[in-house]
């Protein structure tokens, strides 16, 4: 079944919910000609309404979406290209107060061109105001959802849309920061698409109309119900039997068929919502970031490692994920499994060391408990910026080390072949890093599991 892309604010509304309720409406800003009496705005404004049945570039009221409420925002293009005007503002401040006073999240379907020219300057003074709504409703620990449709551009995407926590978009939607008419000539059109934003680590996900209102019925409910302790750390799905010798453990850890993340993530949740890229530019498919749900309806968020060397995107996206996290209050599981931090030149042109930096501070600061589980390879500060401080634990098949063994070779300019006695003498094995200190303990198969 296929579903065409809305045209209208009650289409995308009609998208999402069958039960939406719009709220009061604000009195009316300037009338007449506007702020700056701008000629023939009061004429343009009217007709405007006249078209769309709607008084202002947003309508906004509550409804439900896979089974949760929210407040939502839908704006309408047909209204002078849904351009942000002090009415505009008037009313999407209400709905954020609405929002916080009856602990609601906020959902906005996004179709703008951005400040309405006709206000002048007070209308593009409101992306200071819908920032600061935004603000509060962040500081109030309630999740803010974006879905972008058919254009998106100028201040618009640049407060509400891209300032999300969560940003879904239409495919083939124009988005972007300059508007068509506005960007230099020989600029790539191809850029300004919602496919290019999520390739570049902009947008979450690219939804087709009809999937949108089941994904965003999950975002919403996955967000809805935090779990209220610390999760606890998954079995193995491994070995179960402690490795002889560090090389073994190394061994162990590099076997292809060995237990990924992938495997972990179904066996903890019942189903996921992933987010994507790191707001800067950059996606890393080596670290997989998200919420989901546990077996017991609550919901916990992760950060996990897929066994490649993690990019800085990487890095980054794991923070913005601890960080939403925590401002949500959903605890958090880690999973850990790198050779270590990607370390070519495009990666230290990336920001490497600032963005493991970045993560080691989230995971430092969080403000709900983090689970950490090492699964594999746990190589250097590209690994350990993942673990948890005091609730690491580590699967049978797996190790953590200062350096890999083979690197350590090189440090000490000794022959590749003296590596695995010194994977040996690094301690590296799981049972090491118990004597060490460094995790809690080494998990084993859940009860009546078969042997692996």
């Amino acid at each position: 079944m296929t579903a065409p892309a809305p045209r209208h604010a009650r289409e995308a509304l009609a998208l999402v919910t069958d039960d939406f309720a719009e709220l009061p409406a604000p009195p009316a800003a300037s009338g007449g000609d506007g702020p700056i009496g701008w000629p023939g705005y009061g004429r343009s404004r009217a007709a405007a309404g006249a078209r769309t049945g709607t008084p202002e570039s947003v309508l906004c009221g509550t409804g439900t979406v896979g089974g949760a409420r929210t407040v939502l925002v839908s704006f309408e293009f047909g209204f002078l290209g849904g351009s942000i005007g002090e009415g505009t503002g008037d009313r999407v401040a209400a709905a954020h107060a609405h929002a916080r006073e009856h602990r609601l999240p906020v959902t906005v379907l996004l179709a703008t061109g951005g400040s309405r020219m006709q206000e002048g300057m007070r209308a593009l003074a409101q992306l200071q105001r819908l920032a600061g709504e935004s603000a509060r409703t962040r500081a109030a620990g309630l999740a803010q959802l974006a879905v972008v449709c058919d254009p998106t551009t100028g201040g618009g995407w640049a407060t509400l849309g891209a300032g999300a926590d969560v940003v879904l978009a239409l495919p083939g939607a124009q988005v972007g920061f300059a508007g068509s008419r506005v960007r230099p000539a020989d600029a790539d059109p191809a850029a300004y698409t919602a496919e290019s934003q999520y390739a570049h680590g902009h947008v979450d996900a690219v939804v087709p109309p009809a999937e949108l209102r089941a994904v965003l019925g999950r975002w919403l409910g996955l967000l809805a119900g935090p779990a209220a302790d610390a999760v606890p750390p998954p079995y193995a799905l491994g070995a179960t039997d402690a490795a002889a010798s560090g090389r073994e453990a190394v061994a162990r850890a590099r076997r292809p068929e060995r237990p990924r993340a992938d495997r972990y993530l179904e066996a903890v949740f019942t189903e996921r919502a992933e987010l994507s890229g790191d707001r800067a530019g950059g996606t890393d498919p080596g670290v997989r970031c998200g919420f989901g749900r546990l077996p017991d309806g609550r919901t916990a968020a992760y950060a996990a490692q897929c066994g490649t060397a993690t990019r800085p995107a990487g890095f980054r996206t794991a923070a913005r994920l601890v960080r939403l996290a925590g401002r949500l209050g959903v605890p958090v599981l880690t999973l850990i499994d790198t050779p270590g931090a990607a370390n070519d030149a495009a990666a230290e042109r990336a920001g490497a060391g600032p963005a493991i930096a970045d993560l080691f501070g989230a995971v430092a600061e969080a403000p709900v408990p983090v689970t950490a589980l090492l699964i594999g390879e746990g190589g250097s500060g590209g690994a350990l910026a993942l673990a948890a401080p005091g609730r690491t634990w580590a699967a049978p098949d797996a190790y953590f080390s200062v350096i890999a063994p083979e690197l350590a070779a090189a440090i000490l300019k000794r022959p590749p072949e003296e590596a695995d006695a010194l994977a040996d003498a690094l301690r590296l094995r799981p049972a090491d890093l118990v004597d060490l200190g460094v995790v809690r303990g080494v998990v084993g198969a859940a009860p009546g599991a078969p042997a692996p």
